[in-house]
């Protein structure tokens, strides 16, 4: 009986049976490093939510820390709301990442997670897994890796904000994106904004017409194509200098 509720709970809707060993993108989540032992130990734990559409939470802010949440497909957008009642952007999570770091320091959650895009997410228990990570140095390891990269992307986030000027941190928001999908192993240089320019412009603290006028610069010096929400970035040389980053192939 017990093989049979976690048979079920590996399947998805459709039918298709989802294994942390079969995941494309294992490398990026927790279950990197992990041995085959470890990786059934893990896999066994984790429960794979139906498909959560667009708009809906995952958790809202004060809720109780239940759970961690890797996306399996999908975007995430994770924000606050200010004092003021406005939302404040902090973030927006791709496939490979993991969601609710920020809660384990008080057991509830500080913001809002929600999907920017029909989104598949793994559900992990948090408790299981801290106890699981006790025992298994290998997942205690990723987890610290894991959460070494939020803090990283914090600190980023903060320098974009206090030292660029409105194009750069636009220029730096679009190559980070770009990377990002690279490391899943989509097209770097055309992809897909999953969030509207009112989102990038809370993100970056800059308004919707700003960020038009911009990409509209963009096009028109031949750094990026622009149809819609489709990006193909033109000139990589040209948007890693704006950004401040070092060149890398598209």
């Amino acid at each position: 009986m017990i093989q049979e509720k976690r048979s079920i709970r590996r399947i998805q809707s459709g039918g298709c049976a989802i294994h942390c060993q079969d995941c494309s993108i294992s490398q990026l989540c927790i279950p990197f490093t992990l041995n085959e032992h470890e990786l059934d130990q893990l896999d066994n734990i984790i429960e794979r939510k139906k498909p959560i559409q667009k708009g809906q939470t995952l958790f809202k802010a004060g809720d109780e820390l239940k759970s961690l949440y890797a996306i399996r497909s999908g975007t995430i957008k994770s924000y606050t709301i200010t004092e003021q009642g406005d939302e404040q952007i902090t973030g927006f999570h791709l496939a490979g990442d993991l969601v609710g770091f920020d809660a384990i320091v008080n057991a509830k959650h500080p913001g809002f997670a929600q999907a920017l895009e029909t989104a598949m997410v793994c559900e992990i228990p948090f408790e299981t897994l801290d106890d699981l990570s006790g025992k298994m140095p290998a997942l205690r390891q990723q987890m610290m890796r894991l959460m070494s990269g939020e803090i990283k992307g914090d600190q980023d986030m903060i320098m974009l904000l206090s030292r660029k000027n409105a194009e750069e941190r636009l220029a730096a928001f679009i190559w980070n994106l770009s990377r990002r999908f690279g490391q899943r192993g989509f097209s770097q240089r055309e992809f897909r904004l999953t969030m509207t320019r009112g989102d990038i412009g809370n993100y970056l603290g800059l308004t919707v017409e700003t960020i038009s006028r911009l990409l509209g610069r963009f096009q028109k010096s031949g750094m990026l194509a622009v149809k819609g929400k489709y990006i193909t970035i033109e000139d990589h040389a040209l948007l890693s200098e704006l950004a401040g980053q070092a060149e890398q192939p598209a």
